[in-house]
């Protein structure tokens, strides 16, 4: 299917898009929102950071998710003792030719799972920045570009302390949403265990598009329209979070992009030619969460990021008459 018919008819990449949903599906139960907004978050281009207690099925979910789109998918355990160079690459001296071949990390692959990357020393984190904004790396003054569908998912243990480094507010910017899977229902559960019996259904995921294809879609997404008033109203829940007064660090105009992005790929994957303030009003949390930063006073007062934000979107109007 060509790009230009993609981007003139939007309906066969959202039944695309929803093939992918429904395989992923198929092993991640009843968690069809967060798959949805992973999905879409891949597709505007943005990365996904997944906060939960382990056996939630994190891993699986980007498994998943690679497996769906047939494209490279690498995975890196991150610990303490983990350097830069065990994830981009390193220079090896060759005797044969007297040179210095590249040998390339995990991070040279399509889709990449930082696995606990909370782990790693501030040092090793750091080595994503580049990689994750410019989809390029750095290593002895030559850089290497990476896969222009560079995917990173990472998942983080906000319960276990011990051993870990907070992520910086530069890293954190740099992910597109924050999500939970938490945990399933009584009738999720009881399926997830009896579905992994004998084999893992993982193993009998099949992809469903190519990575082409996927590309075509991203191009169709950016023919979503946005009306002005809808962009203001995105425009102004960013900007009101670096006037609250509980806010000690409002969201950034990274955070804006964000957000026009995914609610672009959202609105065509629910079958809609334009941005409404729905879709605004549905990403706000995932992407602002992790990007503001709350005053101590308001810490001490049992204040959370979510309360806080929806506080700053009952004070902004919601555009009518669309």
């Amino acid at each position: 299917m060509g790009a230009r018919k993609l981007v003139e008819n939007q309906s066969p990449a959202v039944g695309l898009l929803q093939s992918v949903v429904k395989n992923v599906a198929s092993v991640i139960k009843g968690k069809d929102e967060v798959i949805l907004k992973t999905i879409a978050t891949w597709v505007s281009g943005g990365h996904v950071l997944l906060e939960d207690v382990p056996g939630t099925g994190k891993t699986m979910l980007a498994r998943a998710i690679a497996k769906s789109v047939n494209v490279s998918f690498k995975r890196a355990q991150f610990t303490p003792d983990m350097l830069p160079s065990d994830l981009l690459g390193t220079n090896i001296f060759n005797r044969k030719t007297q040179d210095f071949d590249f040998r390339p990390g995990p991070i040279f692959s399509t889709l990449f799972l930082a696995d606990e990357v909370n782990r790693a020393t501030p040092r090793t984190q750091s080595a994503l920045l580049e990689a994750m904004s410019e989809k390029q790396i750095s290593i002895d003054g030559k850089t290497y570009a990476l896969d222009p569908l560079f995917f990173v998912i990472a998942t983080a243990n906000p319960v276990e302390q011990a051993g870990t480094f907070p992520l910086p507010e530069a890293q954190l910017d740099r992910f597109a949403v924050r999500m939970t899977l938490g945990y399933p229902d009584d009738a999720n559960e009881r399926e997830i265990v009896l579905a992994q019996q004998s084999v893992h259904p993982i193993e009998s995921v099949a992809p469903v598009i190519e990575a082409e294809t996927l590309l075509q879609i991203r191009s169709a997404a950016e023919a979503i329209e946005i009306h002005k008033p809808v962009l203001d109203y995105a425009i102004a829940i960013v900007k009101k979070t670096r006037a609250q007064s509980q806010i000690a660090l409002g969201a950034s105009p990274r955070a804006t992009i964000a957000l026009i992005k995914l609610a672009k790929v959202l609105a065509m994957m629910k079958g809609h030619s334009f941005v409404s303030p729905d879709q605004i009003q549905d990403l706000i949390k995932p992407v602002l969460c992790h990007r503001i930063l709350l005053t101590a006073d308001a810490r001490f007062s049992g204040e959370t990021a979510f309360n806080v934000l929806d506080e700053v979107m009952h004070s902004v109007p919601v555009p009518v008459g669309l």
